[in-house]
């Protein structure tokens, strides 16, 4: 919901980071992979229970999320980065979850299902729409420099990443947090459904 905002204050910030990976070879591709497995492994610290280690994994995890982008930006974006970069997070923001549901699936296995669902149907949606959205040549205002169109909502990349650090801080609290937010996401899901079916009607 507030991406858009934040990402000028990102990019400030994490430019001198980039510029030095830059001067030292470091490829954007190279931190998105490896971004992505700092993310499994967080998942893998929270099913063990070390919520602790998971929550610096995520947070290491986001930082090279904002820092490919950045490295390509002063680089070369290309059209496999992009894709890279977003099928990589969805890797992530469905490994995340996963992990407190086999760190107890007694109480986390339902609403750990449910919240993964809601992610489905809200990243499909997002998904879609950015592949009939490129096919008719149009771009996102919001989001000038994504590699796809990036169609925003109620629950996007910041509310995503503050509900995964309160999982990891309060892991007891996750059947009700996870329950809270497959609501959003499906209200998210659906007035994507709505933008779509308004957008793509005539043509």
């Amino acid at each position: 919901m507030i991406d858009a905002a934040l990402l000028p204050l990102q990019r400030r910030v994490l430019a001198p980071l980039a510029g030095g990976l830059v001067r030292i070879g470091v490829r954007a591709d190279q931190i998105t992979v490896t971004g992505c497995l700092i993310g499994l492994a967080a998942a893998a610290a929270a099913a063990f229970g070390a919520f602790g280690w998971a929550l610096a994994g995520l947070a290491l995890n986001r930082l090279a999320d904002g820092l490919d982008g950045a490295v390509a930006r002063l680089t070369e974006p290309t059209d496999r980065g992009a894709f890279l970069d977003i099928a990589l997070d969805y890797v992530f923001y469905v490994a995340f979850p996963l992990g407190f549901v086999l760190a107890d699936p007694a109480a986390n296995a339902v609403p750990g299902a449910v919240l993964i669902a809601s992610f489905v149907m809200s990243g499909t949606s997002f998904l879609a729409f950015s592949t009939v959205a490129a096919k008719r040549g149009l771009e996102a205002r919001d989001y000038p420099q994504k590699g796809i169109y990036y169609l925003g909502g109620l629950t996007e990349g910041f509310e995503t990443i503050a509900v995964f650090v309160a999982f990891a801080l309060f892991p007891q609290a996750f059947p009700v947090l996870a329950y809270i937010f497959a609501a959003a996401c499906a209200v998210t899901g659906l007035t994507r459904y709505a933008a779509g079916w308004q957008a793509f009607g005539k043509g």
